[in-house]
């Protein structure tokens, strides 16, 4: 099989994995309400926590992540290290911009996650640290996730996995751009913090 088709059906397999709609098909199943009428109308599962159902949005989380970990994984299975990044960029994307919900997906912060513990484990251990020390500091969940993803790839670097930092270099702006509303409430000081009532 040539490289470029190896390319071209790993980002596919990522990109349809990615793409599934756990926080919209979870809170149906649960007899909830459509999430995209709630909230932000996002799919992801901060806005699955306004449903009032934190299981909901736990088990959203959990497969959000673990799709992209699947992703990479089968695909290094099969077709080793180049085509696991391929299927992880085709996850994020997927999970971006959904084409079975007219490409309005989530933010990505949990498949990035998940991305990061198949490619590279550590690398997760760094987001989640610093998604903690800032969320416990500051408050904001966006700007936890936001100042996580932007040194992610600096911890990439220096544990030795240039491949891996270009990857979510990219990932990184991607999310950053999907996080644009929540960048501008940042800096008016209307985004709401962590456990603060609406």
């Amino acid at each position: 099989m040539s490289p470029i088709l190896i390319i071209a059906l790993a980002f596919a397999f990522g990109y349809l994995l990615g793409s599934i709609p756990f926080g919209l098909l979870i809170t149906k199943a649960a007899g909830g309400p459509d999430v995209r009428s709630i909230g932000s109308g996002n799919i992801g599962a901060t806005n699955v926590l306004r449903t009032g159902r934190k299981d909901l949005a736990a088990a959203t989380l959990l497969c959000d992540a673990f799709k992209g970990t699947i992703a990479v994984l089968i695909a290094a299975h099969f077709a080793g290290p180049t085509a696991a990044l391929i299927a992880g960029l085709g996850a994020f994307i997927g999970h971006l911009f959904p084409v079975w919900l007219k490409f309005k997906g989530g933010k990505g912060v949990a498949t990035y996650i998940g991305l990061l513990i198949g490619l590279a484990w550590p690398g997760a251990l760094i987001f989640i640290a610093i998604w903690l020390l800032v969320a416990w500091l500051a408050r904001y969940s966006s700007l936890a996730a936001l100042i996580a993803s932007a040194l992610t790839p600096v911890g990439l670097l220096g544990l030795g996995e240039p491949n891996a930092a270009a990857l979510f270099f990219l990932l990184t702006i991607l999310l950053w751009i999907m996080h644009r509303a929540n960048i501008s409430r940042l800096l008016n000081g209307s985004e709401g913090k962590i456990g603060a009532k609406s």
